[in-house]
């Protein structure tokens, strides 16, 4: 019987839905991001776009898309690019709120954003506004969030003009949970993933928990002033747990997947498919679709009832001939 092995799981990507996919590639690419994969579906009227750093001191550059973290996948439903009144919600208002947004973390904040901003692309939050100089939020196309922190104490970087889009990193993708000790139990038992770091905010009634798989990968015990100690990192999931609403029996997030739709869902790759959904079974996950609804993909819900898919890494066990 096979078995399957939780220490070489990978969070391969996250998926948004967007409008017109030739405008979101071009704002990904003016990160850094490269275009390594399309897969169009014909028959379902959508096409799959995935984008991940690529360059040749990427994390993961070369790897097949099943073995990386860190990758953006756009999806687009053919027509509406032609629809004026289209636009995904974000996942940040009113009644849409769930998740959040990915994060980019870079080795020059300041040229970065300005790099960003002379493009001419807006900002929820730019460097300047309130204390934290340290992270800017820019908008992508359709409005998504996208979080840009620095690699190195932000004052060091003042002055200097240059950024390395080699050096940029997918850092994390954030959404927010109703009840964290659940939450973290189903990343952790469920997903094999470890806690890496926690940012605790009482003053603000929020905590934020960063989890990854942590191979290879030393987390330091201080840092620089306005480093986030993940920042070198690639593929993490920030969960953001606000106090009180695990006591709220009405409370929920939206999924994304719910109309209107945005935020797709999170995928993981595996080492083997059949033996991964074969414990999933075991550990009673609630399914969304079992492997074999789809022939190579299965789809189990997370606590707040996000979309997980689970794929199998090619580049372990080939499977799909992707």
């Amino acid at each position: 019987m096979a078995t399957t092995d939780i220490t070489k799981y990978k969070f391969v990507s996250t998926a948004l839905r967007v409008k017109d996919p030739e405008v979101s590639i071009k704002f990904y690419n003016h990160l850094g991001l490269s275009l390594i994969k399309k897969v169009d579906f014909a028959e379902g009227n959508f096409t799959l776009y995935f984008l991940a750093y690529d360059s040749p001191t990427a994390l993961f550059q070369g790897k097949h898309l099943t073995d990386r973290e860190g990758v953006v996948e756009l999806i687009h439903n053919h027509g509406t690019e032609n629809d004026p009144d289209y636009r995904p919600p974000n996942g940040n208002a009113e009644p849409y709120k769930g998740f959040g947004h990915i994060c980019v973390s870079v080795d020059n904040i300041q040229a970065a954003c300005k790099k960003v901003g002379e493009a001419g692309y807006g900002f929820q939050k730019r460097l300047e506004d309130g204390r934290m100089k340290f992270l800017a939020f820019a908008l992508d196309p359709d409005g998504y969030w996208v979080e840009i922190v620095c690699q190195k104490n932000w004052e060091s970087t003042a002055g200097i003009e240059t950024t390395d889009l080699g050096t940029y990193r997918m850092n994390h993708s954030m959404i927010r949970v109703k009840d964290i000790e659940k939450s973290l139990s189903f990343y952790k038992d469920v997903m094999g993933m470890t806690l890496l770091h926690t940012h605790k905010v009482p003053e603000a009634k929020f905590d934020l928990y960063f989890l990854g798989y942590p191979y290879n990968k030393i987390v330091p015990e201080s840092n620089p002033d306005g480093v986030p100690p993940v920042a070198a990192f690639e593929g993490l999931l920030e969960l953001t747990y606000n106090y009180g609403t695990e006591a709220d029996p009405s409370f929920s997030y939206h999924d994304g997947n719910t109309g209107p739709q945005g935020f797709g869902g999170i995928v993981f790759s595996v080492d083997d498919l059949d033996a991964a959904c074969a414990r999933y079974e075991e550990l009673k996950v609630r399914w969304k679709k079992r492997l074999g609804e789809f022939p190579d993909i299965a789809l189990i819900f997370d606590p707040d009832g996000y979309t997980v898919e689970i794929v199998q890494n090619e580049s372990i066990k080939k499977r799909t001939g992707w």
